[in-house]
């Protein structure tokens, strides 16, 4: 099928949905995140800008044809750690929400499944509009994140309208050398392409800090990079000790199609039971004075 696609942006950007020929491949993700205050109106506690944390982690991706058919998912897993903001391989297992002095326990970003799809794979199979900086072809694609979690899961989370609102932001950049080896029509090349990402988010508090943000203005940013890896194997062995020893899952891509999460609903299924409690009664029960 992979054969069928004739433009350059189509065949590079469904080789940042998977490998050609279907294997796992890895997006390494690291970078760091930050306080985003407004007015710096917590100053002492949490500064403007401060920097709580950095993010080590990546996201397993393989691409899933329906059998018999031309359509084509990308299935994926993905896990961040949050980490010290000094030391970006020690994995921070607390944190001391430093408005109400508890400390409480930090839940890496664990997304089972974020899966893409299905979209049909044609002669005439378009992807973004490229440019060309310097020796690399780049595109964007820029995500705006409105999930109304009060009406769905009924759980507000502490959020404005119980509406989860976040922006993520995505450039992709690969060099002169890898389009013209990869973007070859009735080609199928082998391995992942060579591919850098920077990655930008702003969202609001992460669930576990256990900060509404209807009382305390303000969220986080994140900014990081990313780059491609040709397999788990590839993955530096600190972090897959960490995922092999607590989220074994997250070794391997899915096998088929099933239900996304984000941060705020893999929360909701996993610290919350599916609703078995409030994100309330979380933050009681697990917050240590």
């Amino acid at each position: 099928m992979f054969r069928t696609v004739a433009g350059e942006s189509a065949l590079l950007s469904l080789q940042t949905f998977g490998r050609p020929d279907g294997k796992d491949m890895v997006f390494r993700i690291s970078g760091s995140v930050f306080a985003n205050v407004p007015g710096n109106t917590l100053d002492s506690a949490m500064r403007h800008g401060q920097k709580l944390f950095n993010v080590e982690g990546y996201n397993i991706r393989r691409l899933y044809r329906v059998p018999g058919t031309n359509q084509l998912y990308q299935l994926s897993r993905e896990i961040v750690f949050y980490t010290d903001p000094t030391d970006p391989t020690r994995i921070v297992r607390e944190w001391k929400n430093p408005v109400d002095g508890r400390t409480y326990p930090v839940v890496p970003i664990n997304n089972d499944a974020v899966n893409f799809g299905p979209f049909p794979i044609t002669p005439s199979y378009q992807g973004p509009p490229l440019v060309r900086l310097h020796d690399e072809t780049v595109w964007t694609s820029d995500i705006p994140v409105r999930a109304d979690l009060g009406a769905t899961l009924g759980e507000r989370f502490g959020l404005v309208g119980g509406v989860y609102t976040a922006q993520e932001m995505f450039d992709f950049s690969v060099d002169g050398r890898e389009v013209a080896a990869r973007a070859v029509p009735g080609t199928v090349p082998r391995g992942a392409m060579e591919t850098k990402v920077s990655w930008a988010r702003t969202s609001p508090w992460a669930p576990f800090m256990c900060l509404a943000e209807t009382e305390v203005r303000g969220g986080l940013t994140y900014h990081a990079r990313g780059w491609s890896l040709d397999s788990y194997d590839d993955v530096e062995p600190w972090l897959r000790a960490a995922v092999e020893a607590d989220h074994p899952r997250f070794a391997s891509a899915p096998a088929e199609p099933g239900p996304s999460e984000n941060s705020w609903t893999s929360f909701h299924n996993k610290q919350l039971g599916k609703g078995a409690t409030t994100w309330a009664a979380w933050c009681a029960a697990n917050g240590r004075s």
